[in-house]
């Protein structure tokens, strides 16, 4: 006993503390980075909180954040030079959105992820996003209402819109990765904007409105092939993308009606299989979805009571859905040329040695190969009441 006593006395003054323990308030924390081309170097912009302004008591009414910004031959180099402006060091372990500029998307993504990627003091559960048609600073440098941390509203906001619409999605950097690295596979990333007036969005009369003069907002799908942006998808080829890949967890969808107007079908189920499968040498691939929804709005003529009218509804929704999908897929082969489905991986499933022969020459492939889609839809119930309103009254 006094031999272990001994021992602990020995160690304790070892054991005692953290080696590379560092205060809280010696820390910049970083919530939302932003990575931009400028000629030949990185741009670094990093969103950082101001912690007299989170807290209730000492608030004082400025900004919730502040941006630091340098440039750098490396995004590495480009973070340690901010210490030139910053009285913190830039601390990014809880960092919620990683911002890449479109232009820094079109040359090539994959050098300046390496440091975010390897970096011990990073978790790589926050979402990336492409600026659309302007720089990562401009995205970051917006004060939002609601949210009084910008990198907090475009974490919530993607990660609500993904589950409730399906046009966006919430990739994340292990995710992108690994889409990156992936053979017979290629990524995507949402794309984000600021809509309104970009200049009176930095100012702090922008969330004092009831209408902000800018806004930011998820918008569209950005196509990769390896790691360079080469376009965007609608909304519309959005949402068939999250069809294929299974990707929606909940959403609407407008559909036409039997004979005129519209109907709005809730989707509160989808499943989607993509078999792959050689057909007489050439590739070829099955696109099997299954969903199931609520009748969500009516704005036509017709009578919920009737069997035969949910049939024709399940078979509209089928139909348009069908149509959607292959259109998009189209889109994808003729114009993009890159396998964003993971097509190649399905067929790398079903048929390994044929794939050896195929990966090779995928690009060229890929445009040419067929891809069969079948919709199944089931329709559950139609709300708190059966028929529209509508009929009782005369629309126009």
């Amino acid at each position: 006993m006094k031999k272990c006593m001994f021992v602990l006395l020995i160690l304790s003054p070892i054991l005692m503390g953290c080696w590379d323990r560092r205060e809280l308030n010696e820390l910049g924390i970083t919530l939302a980075i932003g990575i931009d081309k400028v000629e030949d170097e990185y741009q670094v912009t990093a969103q950082v909180v101001v912690p007299s302004e989170i807290t209730m008591k000492t608030g004082t009414g400025r900004s919730p954040v502040t941006l630091f910004q340098e440039n750098g031959k490396t995004v590495y180099e480009a973070i340690r030079k901010i210490t030139k402006t910053s009285p913190r060091k830039i601390y990014p372990g809880h960092l919620r959105i990683l911002v890449l500029g479109e232009d820094l998307a079109e040359e090539g993504i994959a050098k300046s992820l390496d440091l975010l990627s390897r970096d011990r003091e990073l978790r790589s559960d926050f979402f990336v996003v492409i600026a659309k048609d302007m720089t990562a600073e401009e995205v970051l440098n917006v004060s939002t209402p609601i949210e009084s941390i910008p990198a907090n509203k475009m974490f919530n906001t993607l990660q609500t819109s993904e589950a409730s619409w399906a046009a966006t999605n919430g990739i994340k950097l292990d995710e992108l990765i690994a889409s990156m690295t992936s053979s017979g596979r290629e990524a995507v990333l949402t794309g984000i904007l600021v809509t309104g007036d970009q200049e009176m969005g930095s100012s702090k009369q922008n969330v004092e409105s009831i209408i902000p003069s800018a806004r930011i907002k998820y918008d569209n799908l950005a196509v990769f092939k390896k790691d360079k942006l080469v376009g965007w998808l609608t909304e519309r080829e959005g949402r068939g993308y999250n069809d294929i890949v299974n990707e929606v967890q909940s959403s609407v969808t407008t559909i036409s009606c039997p004979e005129e107007g519209k109907a709005t079908i809730e989707v509160i189920q989808m499943d989607s299989k993509i078999k792959g499968k050689i057909n007489q040498s050439n590739p070829e691939v099955d696109v099997n979805i299954k969903l199931k929804g609520n009748v969500g709005e009516v704005e036509c003529q017709i009578n919920l009571n009737d069997p035969e009218t949910f049939v024709k509804l399940e078979k509209n929704t089928e139909k348009e859905m069908e149509e959607l999908i292959k259109s998009t897929i189209e889109t994808v082969q003729k114009q993009y040329k890159s396998d964003i489905f993971g097509f190649g991986e399905a067929i790398h499933r079903s048929n390994p040695k044929e794939w050896k022969k195929l990966k090779e020459n995928w690009d060229e492939e890929f445009p040419e190969m067929t891809a069969n889609v079948n919709v199944d839809v089931e329709l559950m119930h139609t709300g708190t009441v059966g028929n529209s309103f509508l009929e009782k009254i005369e629309v126009k």
